[in-house]
């Protein structure tokens, strides 16, 4: 990919319709898209002419296929549709909704569009959450989902390699947003984390730290214990076949 991961290139970014979505929408278009797919639950009307909605429900395996079917090339695929619910745990079917959305949403999506980014050799983002690293015990089941989707992310990392898609995590601290109007801590704007999401695609930094609270956790992050451990373990499919 270019050093603009986003000038003349085509984008799909689910969870379009507001917060991040919508911000990611906008930078994509100012930074020069050529084409951006706004994948939304909800009918979404745009004035810009590179912009196309899909309907696009990450749990509804048959908006997904239509979506995968009506999109011809691919370049940059950003999986930010998220579920945020404050729990304790207690209900079952809290847990099992925040997984649809946070972990299956994001693997069906990304299984969908696959053959395009492949023939694009293209990227995944994946929009995922401090929450991954440390559970937010306000929101546990959020946390647990996040979690759950950044070990996804490291394993599509390492199992789409060989075909050239380079696949990122953005691990966001709190950002102004709907989902999180009631976490009374400093926050992000969703303008900034947008910003910062498409220079850590360019540079190439497989984890994304988007705003002031996440990016603490980022200085030896590349030289730390964890991402060699990642690196070990991907070490072993070479040697699996």
């Amino acid at each position: 990919m270019s050093e603009d991961p986003i000038a003349n290139r085509s984008v799909l970014i689910t969870g379009a319709n507001r917060g991040i979505g919508q911000a990611l929408v906008e930078e994509a278009l100012r930074r020069g898209a050529s084409r951006v797919y706004a994948g939304t639950r909800r009918p979404l009307d745009h004035p810009d002419e590179r912009v196309t909605t899909l309907s696009l429900d990450v749990t509804d395996d048959v908006q997904i296929e239509l979506a995968a079917k009506s999109v011809d090339s691919l370049d940059v695929l950003i999986n930010n549709a998220g579920l945020l619910q404050y729990d304790d745990l207690g209900d079952r079917a809290i847990l099992e909704r925040h997984l649809a959305v946070n972990l299956f949403g994001t693997h069906a999506t990304t299984q969908a569009f696959l053959p395009q980014l492949t023939r694009s050799r293209g990227a995944v983002v994946n929009v995922l959450s401090a929450a991954a690293l440390a559970s937010v015990p306000v929101s546990p089941a959020y946390s647990i989902s996040k979690a759950a989707a950044f070990s996804l992310t490291q394993s599509l990392r390492a199992l789409l390699s060989p075909s050239g898609v380079r696949v990122y995590a953005v691990l966001a601290g709190p950002v102004d947003t709907e989902m999180s109007r009631d976490l009374d801590v400093p926050k992000a704007t969703p303008e900034s984390v947008a910003r910062a999401i498409f220079d850590g695609v360019a540079a190439g930094d497989e984890e994304i730290f988007p705003d002031p609270l996440s990016a603490a956790l980022e200085p030896g992050w590349t030289t730390g214990s964890v991402k060699a451990l990642e690196r070990q373990n991907a070490a072993l499919l070479a040697t699996s076949h």
